[in-house]
Parts: C-alpha cells; sequence; structure tokens
C-alpha cells in the first residue's frame, strides 16, 4: 500500500498533533486499508470490521508514529494486527455457535479463498506460528500478506535485512509445515 507523498505528509502533521490533518488522513487511507484487510478475511463484512478497527487504532496511536520509518510501513503492521484481531474474534465467536445455530449455507473455511488461492487454515497456521516462534509473525505478515520489500521490513523491524530474509524463510518453513497437517 504505496501512499502519496501527501498522505505521508498528512500522517506527520497529525502525528504532532493536528486534528486536520487526522481527519484528512483517515479519509484518504480509508480506501486503502479496507482493500488490505480484505487480504486476510474473504468476507466484505468482515474485511469492514477489521477495516474500523485499524481506522480507529491509527487514531488512537497516531502520536505514537515517530515518523523514523514511512506511514505506510507504519499502518501496514497496524492493519495486520487488527486484520488477525477480527480473526480470531470471528472464530471465538463461531465457536460459541452451537452447530443447529450455525446457517446451512455457511462456507468451509477450509476451502474459501482468502489471499489469492491461500485458505482461512492460512491464519490458523499464522496463530500457531505465534504460539511457537512469535518473532517471525511479522516478518512473515509484512512480506506475504502486506507485500513489503525485505528493506522496509528490516526498517520496520529494526533488523539488519538478511535477519528479515531469515525470519521469512524460517516463517514460511513453519506455516508450511503447519499446512501440511504437521
Amino acid at each position: 500500500m504505496a501512499l502519496s507523498p501527501e498522505t505521508e505528509a498528512f500522517a506527520r502533521e497529525a502525528a504532532a498533533g493536528d486534528v486536520r490533518a487526522l481527519d484528512a488522513l483517515l479519509t484518504r487511507i480509508g480506501p486503502d486499508v479496507l482493500r488490505q484487510c480484505g487480504r486476510f478475511l474473504p468476507c466484505l463484512q468482515d474485511a469492514e470490521e477489521a477495516c474500523q478497527d485499524a481506522l480507529l487504532q491509527v487514531a488512537v496511536n497516531i502520536t505514537r508514529f515517530e515518523g523514523r520509518s514511512k506511514f505506510s510501513t507504519w499502518l501496514h503492521v497496524v492493519v495486520a494486527n487488527c486484520a488477525r484481531q477480527t480473526y480470531r474474534s470471528l472464530k471465538r465467536r463461531a465457536a460459541e455457535r452451537t452447530a443447529a445455530e450455525l446457517p446451512v449455507s455457511l462456507p468451509d473455511p477450509r476451502t474459501t479463498s482468502v489471499i489469492a488461492g491461500s485458505r482461512l487454515d492460512l491464519l490458523d497456521a499464522l496463530e500457531r506460528l505465534e504460539a511457537h516462534r512469535p518473532n517471525l509473525v511479522a516478518a512473515l505478515v509484512l512480506r506475504d500478506l502486506c507485500q513489503l520489500d525485505y528493506d522496509e521490513i528490516a526498517e520496520q523491524l529494526a533488523i539488519p535485512v538478511g535477519t528479515a530474509k531469515s525470519q521469512v524463510h524460517r516463517a514460511r518453513q513453519h506455516v508450511r509445515h503447519s499446512l501440511d497437517g504437521g
């Protein structure tokens, strides 16, 4: 999600406390945030819920944006975290419902496309990765879901580029093993 220089400027001004800049920033990034949430969540309503959460997090935490990296990079992390949290919440709500309450036409989550042929079980695999190797999750999400390049990942995570590549590789191995039923 590459943002215009003007949007990046709004982010810096909003981080400095400019309320008008924050309003303009939220208006500008809304469609991009929704698109990014849609990469994680297949259902439009779920993506919209995650989008609203992400925009709220941006508004509440904009003063934490220090400007050391691009705002778009900071935003990727916020969006990924909100989308994953929404997925966890949806999964928890679904588990609480009894089989009798579930609609008959509910799609099978194992076959529902999420990200260019991936499945919802990818998010389950990410949860398992987070449980076993939490230090690898951010690099994988930033690379494979947010599609950042390794330099941006290294900058965002404050690690060398080689370490970012290594973390992505190890995370992919773990997720692949998890998806294969291991």
